[in-house]
């Protein structure tokens, strides 16, 4: 038998946490293996898609504002190194609140005492600058201007790319679940290679729980979510960026971006779906799901109440207990780490993420007590947003 090829650090999934972390290894010196099933991007990945948005505001997440706060310059930067500057579209984010909407308040603070750039918006100021929006007489927001859209897919598989440029070996294979006690020596994929190294990151979300059943399957739960994109009127700018901004209703648990690359005007249900297999789960959405997306389209943009379903998206979230990360060692195995529970809000977090798992890895330090093992629980009750 052939001897296993040695790496420093081999990460399972190429997602936008694990292609990240395999970059930040790389570029402290490591050797580094970075695999993935079914390739980086792909459709049944958290991270595959067109789009996801990239904000600050977290209500007094501070932990969640500051990470996204020095995520987005390094997603820019590598774009910029890379020649991929469209992979960020900078369409601003709204956040549409109601009055007293607590989290919002909480936002606000936040950012102002974070020093991030915002601007708070009266309901007259919604009505003259977004007439397309319908809004309560309750109604009020906030605008991040230098937030927007990473171009999901593409964007993580320029990371993978530029993490390969470095020296990463990026390889299309799927693992076989690891065994043992204290510590791993080696993984095999499916294929029959076998891989060793000293440190093993496991980023490979809503696969998590079943690569590692007896300790994650009743503390990772990932849900089916449904995604729409609808055709906008010929010729009217209005849903297309700087018009329309990215936007998110938090009463509604709704959130959309403006028509980007001529895709499609986004809308999409942020509530948690039933309970998803990332392998199987068909994605054809629902005509359930589509009718919720309809009649919301209509009451809050109605120059809409005729678009046609252009594109439709079915993935899933992978959420904890609450929807904090997990990022911690195995408990068994102390070179194995855990990283995943993105919980639908994950994906801006990837640089962050990776430049933490990295940290970790190569300088040690305690781990955030809320990224830990020890704080995901059993049941589900939601409270990052």
């Amino acid at each position: 038998m052939a001897q296993a090829r040695t790496f420093d650090a081999i990460v399972i999934g190429a997602g936008a946490f694990g292609s990240w972390t395999a970059y930040f290894l790389r570029k402290s010196g490591a050797s580094v293996l970075l695999l993935d099933a079914y390739g980086s991007g792909n459709s049944r990945a958290s991270s595959g898609g067109e789009s996801r948005i990239i904000r600050m505001g977290y209500g007094a997440d501070e932990i969640y504002s500051r990470s996204s706060m020095n995520a987005l310059p390094l997603w820019t930067n590598l774009f910029a190194s890379a020649g991929r500057d469209e992979l960020f579209q900078r369409t601003g984010v709204l956040w549409i609140a109601h009055e007293n909407e607590k989290y919002a308040l909480e936002t606000a603070a936040t950012l102002q005492k974070l020093g991030t750039h915002f601007q708070k918006l009266t309901l007259g100021d919604l009505r003259d600058r977004y007439a397309q929006i319908s809004f309560e007489d309750d109604c009020w927001g906030i605008f991040e201007p230098d937030s927007g859209v990473l171009m999901a897919r593409r964007a993580v598989q320029c990371v993978v790319n530029q993490a390969a440029r470095l020296g990463v070996d990026y390889r299309e294979e799927a693992v076989r679940a690891p065994t043992g006690s204290r510590l791993l020596t080696d993984i095999t994929t499916i294929n029959g290679a076998k891989f060793s190294a000293s440190a093993f990151v496991f980023a490979c979300g809503p696969w998590l729980p079943k690569v590692f059943p007896d300790l994650l399957a009743d503390r990772i739960f990932p849900s089916r979510q449904e995604v729409f994109f609808f055709g906008t009127p010929p010729g009217d700018i209005r849903f297309v960026s700087p018009a329309m901004p990215t936007w998110l209703k938090l009463k509604d648990e709704f959130y959309g971006m403006p028509d980007i690359e001529s895709r499609g005007f986004k809308v999409a249900f942020d509530r948690h779906g039933p309970k998803a297999d990332p392998d199987t789960q068909s994605r054809v959405a629902s005509s359930q799901a589509l009718a919720i997306a309809k009649e919301y389209l209509v009451r809050r943009f109605p120059a809409m109440r005729d678009a046609p379903v252009l594109e439709t998206r079915v993935c899933q979230y992978e959420n904890t207990s609450n929807g904090d990360f997990l990022i911690d060692k195995h408990p068994e195995m102390e070179n194995v780490w855990l990283v995943g529970g993105g919980s639908g809000h994950g994906f801006k977090h990837g640089p962050s993420v990776g430049e933490y798992v990295a940290a970790r890895l190569t300088k040690g330090g305690d781990v955030e007590p809320r990224f830990s093992l020890a704080s995901k629980q059993t049941a589900q009750r939601r409270a990052v947003f």
